[in-house]
């Protein structure tokens, strides 16, 4: 079950599950937030990610999921170290990778790689994607130019392109191929991770499934570990073994896709579950779709309670609305290998 391991946060070397190449344990990621115009003086602090502990299994794909701004991008940079945490621990393969710096920072880099919503902006357009695909090699002193020139080939073919297309710019190719381009550069260095970021939130219904299909495909071949984040539940669940819901920087409900996905637990979930459109013009007419009013609350601003609270179509109608503002649930197992983080959890009004 995806929950945290024992040890101590922060501890190097410890031992863990082998079968997960990835453990977080309570993982926070901070900023300070500013006054109003230049230089203004700090006005407290977001809190991003908040105390995130999951473990993503070996050649598997995690699925992240939740509203923009839960949090779920700034934990996928986290993951790859392009942010550093505030606390907490990334353990990668047992060695906690949170807090290293210079050398022993980059000396991990090729193993953990990310693929960016925005393919155009990921690119250099001053450079040929040939260019761009053999940078990182050139960077991790990769063999001889031929050979780096051999493997981007290699590369480009992997992902559904010509080797010819090296010499190509990124503003020639299609907003699907771009990304094709973006993924080639991820696993040039044959990383044991890649974090894809909205992947394919930018593109149109066709390409997306084309830009699925591949990912599955090199994750086998290659035995690829993916942390796929999305907004997309729909997409969640075409790729995903096991999925993390996230909310306000914090995990509200996670476990086995088929589980989570046959039986919702935390209202958040349910909530989101009901704007999932179903193909089938009958059943789509008569089934409820949940409504959240408001925004999300400033992760700025610190909560007490349930983060969910102030949006919970769920807390007025159990008759206890004062539990949920004032003692924040717990993650904690439902069953086995499925947690929640809900006071109400499970309950039959709790699944819509």
């Amino acid at each position: 079950m995806p929950q945290p391991g024992p040890g101590r946060a922060g501890e190097r070397g410890v031992s863990v599950d082998p079968g997960t190449l990835l453990e977080t344990r309570d993982l926070s990621v901070h900023f300070a937030a500013r006054g109003g115009g230049r230089g203004g003086s700090q006005r407290g602090i977001v809190r991003a990610v908040d105390r995130v502990s999951v473990r993503v299994p070996r050649g598997k794909t995690f699925g992240l999921v939740g509203e923009s701004g839960s949090g779920k991008s700034t934990f996928g940079r986290a993951i790859v170290r392009l942010l550093r945490p505030k606390s907490g621990a990334i353990l990668l393969d047992g060695e906690d990778i949170a807090q290293l710096e210079g050398r022993r920072l980059r000396a991990i880099r090729g193993r953990l790689q990310m693929v960016f919503q925005d393919p155009a902006a990921s690119l250099d357009p001053t450079l040929s994607v040939g260019a761009s695909i053999a940078e990182p090699l050139e960077l991790g002193h990769w063999r001889s130019t031929a050979e780096r020139r051999t493997r981007v080939g290699e590369l480009l073919e992997q992902v559904g392109l010509r080797p010819s297309d090296r010499s190509r710019y990124p503003h020639e190719f299609s907003g699907g191929q771009r990304q094709r381009v973006g993924i080639a550069r991820a696993i040039a260095l044959h990383p044991e991770l890649v974090v894809a970021d909205e992947a394919v939130s930018a593109l149109d219904v066709s390409i997306r499934a084309q830009i699925l299909a591949l990912l599955r495909d090199l994750q086998a071949r290659l035995g690829l570990t993916l942390l796929f984040v999305s907004h997309d539940l729909a997409v969640i669940r075409q790729i995903s073994h096991e999925v993390a819901v996230m909310y306000l920087g914090r995990i509200m409900e996670l476990g086995p896709a088929g589980k989570l996905f046959e039986r919702p637990l935390h209202p958040y979930t349910v909530a989101l579950m009901s704007a999932i459109p179903v193909p089938d013009p009958d059943i789509e007419a008569g089934r409820r779709r949940i409504i959240l009013v408001g925004d999300i609350p400033s992760p700025g601003v610190a909560i007490a309670g349930c983060p969910f609270a102030s949006r919970c179509w769920l807390r007025t109608q159990l008759g206890d609305p004062e539990r949920c503002t004032a003692e924040e649930p717990e993650l904690v197992a439902f069953e086995p290998g499925h947690a929640v983080a809900c006071h109400f959890a499970g309950t039959p009004a709790a699944q819509g």
